[in-house]
């Protein structure tokens, strides 16, 4: 589960490499937020040419938490990292590809079609 103030890697090529998590969308009381869910986060380190630039501010949708989580079947599944994907305001992707193993709960999202590998 992510947090207010959580750290996260960005698993596109937006030119960022680190993000800090600040709002959580989808409610005031909102504590914790897993995959497939957009938080807003701050850049806080990125390369000197990419797009996202540090200290930039913008939407991020999660593709992958360390904490387990229950699928319908009864299957568990978890990652090594917590990452996210930059996202506009209208919800696509900034980056044109993603890196790493995205969750099959992201097929509805428009950020799975970008994506190299998602795990069944």
């Amino acid at each position: 589960m992510v947090q207010h103030e959580t750290n996260l890697v960005v698993a596109d090529n937006t030119g960022a490499k680190s993000v800090r998590v600040f709002h959580l969308c989808g409610g005031f009381y909102r504590k914790s937020a897993g995959i497939g869910d957009i938080v807003v986060v701050s850049v806080k380190d990125a390369l000197p040419d990419g797009k996202a630039k540090k200290g930039d501010v913008c939407k991020a949708v999660i593709v992958r938490v360390k904490k387990e989580y229950q699928r319908p079947d009864g299957s568990f599944i978890r990652f090594d990292d917590n990452a996210c994907v930059l996202i506009n305001s209208d919800g696509t992707p900034r980056g044109t590809r993603v890196f790493g193993p995205v969750a099959r709960e992201l097929r509805d999202v428009r950020v799975a079609k970008h994506s190299g590998t998602i795990i069944k």
